[in-house]
């Protein structure tokens, strides 16, 4: 009896200690927030060097954040790259923060710490390619920019050839990568976490990995409002069935 066929969500990293217990972990964030009728999830610890085999019934691949840096040398760093670079062109691929920037290493883009330092609290990015985003948001798609939650350090400073630059910013210029080469799209922002998650990680890193300053300031955006739910929804329309 054949398998049914499954969204595989690559976990790359985890919630600090304490605040997984409270949200779950961000599997389970991209299984609540991307749940449909008739689509089957299967998560991958791939933090712990777990990968679909190479005829697993994918259905589509979802690769979530993570603290790590796409350019250090732990095995399952580079194990990612090699199957991502295996990975059937046809089916959807979509990567969040690290998701986004390991997509890009692994393509023929390039990824750095950058010197602008964190990226934190609700960030901007002006759509750049409007044809793009109203193809997969719909009719919806009426805004030429999208606020969404960040927190990252590495950027892309230069995307793969294949790629186009959908969105970004000032300080975040390779925002969101949509591909011509393969069906993949990719976002620096966090849409799978909430407002509350999102401020309660901020807190948790106050003047232990981020400035007490800068994390005061980015909770207070957080307030705001943003477009968390139209790029989830771009991203389940993405993934298809």
């Amino acid at each position: 009896m054949r398998n049914p066929d499954y969204v595989a969500i690559l976990e790359t990293g985890v919630p600090p200690a304490g605040l997984d217990e409270t949200y779950g972990s961000y599997a389970d964030m991209f299984q609540g927030t991307l749940a449909r009728e008739g689509r089957t999830f299967r998560v991958f610890k791939t933090l712990q060097g777990e990968l679909p085999d190479a005829d697993a019934h994918l259905r589509g691949v979802v690769i979530t954040g993570s603290p790590s840096g796409v350019y250090e040398s732990d095995p399952w760093i580079g194990a990612l790259i090699g199957w991502l670079r295996g990975l059937d062109p046809a089916i959807p691929a979509v990567g969040i923060c690290f998701g986004h920037q390991i997509m890009a290493q692994a393509w023929g883009g390039h990824v750095e710490k950058s010197h602008k330092g964190w990226g934190v609290g609700l960030h901007e990015y002006e759509i750049h390619d409007q044809a793009v985003w109203k193809g997969l948001l719909g009719p919806a798609a009426e805004h030429s920019a999208i606020r969404i939650a960040v927190t990252h350090q590495d950027q892309v400073v230069k995307k793969p050839d294949a790629a186009i630059c959908l969105a970004g910013s000032d300080f975040t210029p390779n925002g969101a990568l949509f591909y011509t080469d393969r069906k993949a799209l990719s976002f620096q922002c966090h849409p799978e976490f909430c407002e509350r998650f999102a401020s309660d990680l901020l807190i948790s890193r106050r003047g232990v990995r981020i400035s007490e300053e800068l994390v005061d300031k980015a909770v207070e955006t957080l307030k705001g409002d943003n477009h968390r739910a139209d790029v989830l929804g771009a991203i389940s329309k993405f993934l298809g069935a």
